[in-house]
C-alpha cells in the first residue's frame, strides 16, 4: 500500500528554519507529482507547494513563496520542504500528498503529518 511518512516538525521560534521530509513507498515515486499541504489549527487544508515528477517545475502558495523550497530525491523516494523565516501563521500539521496543486485533493492516502509550531 501507499505509505507517506512525514517528519521534521517541531517547535521553532519565529524567524527560524526547519526542513520537513516525507518518505514515500508503495508507488512509483519518480512518476508522481507531489505536494505539501498543511492544516492550521481550526482551519481547513491549505495547499502549500507542488513539484513535478522530475523536480523541474515547482509552484508555491503566495503565503510561502520566497520562504519555502520544495525538492525531491527520486532515488531515495523522499520529498522535502525547506522552510525559512518561519512565521506564527505557518503553524500547522504538514502533510505530503501525491498530485499537484490541481489534483492533490484526489488522493486520500496521506501520512500522519508532522506538526510545526512557530512561537510568537
Amino acid at each position: 500500500q501507499v505509505q507517506l511518512v512525514e517528519s521534521g516538525g517541531g517547535l521553532v521560534q519565529s524567524g527560524g528554519s526547519r526542513r520537513l521530509s516525507c518518505v514515500a513507498s508503495g508507488f512509483t515515486f519518480s512518476m508522481s507529482a507531489m505536494s505539501w499541504v498543511r492544516q492550521p489549527p481550526g482551519k481547513g487544508q491549505e495547499w502549500v507547494s507542488s513539484i513535478s515528477y522530475g523536480g523541474i517545475t515547482t509552484t508555491y502558495a503566495d503565503s510561502v513563496k520566497g520562504r519555502f523550497t520544495i525538492s525531491r530525491d527520486n532515488a531515495k523516494y523522499i520529498l522535502y520542504l525547506e522552510m525559512i523565516n518561519l512565521k506564527a501563521e505557518d503553524t500547522a500539521v504538514y502533510y505530503c500528498v501525491r498530485g499537484d496543486e490541481s489534483t492533490w485533493r484526489d488522493f486520500d492516502d496521506w501520512g500522519p503529518g508532522t506538526q510545526v509550531t512557530v512561537s510568537s
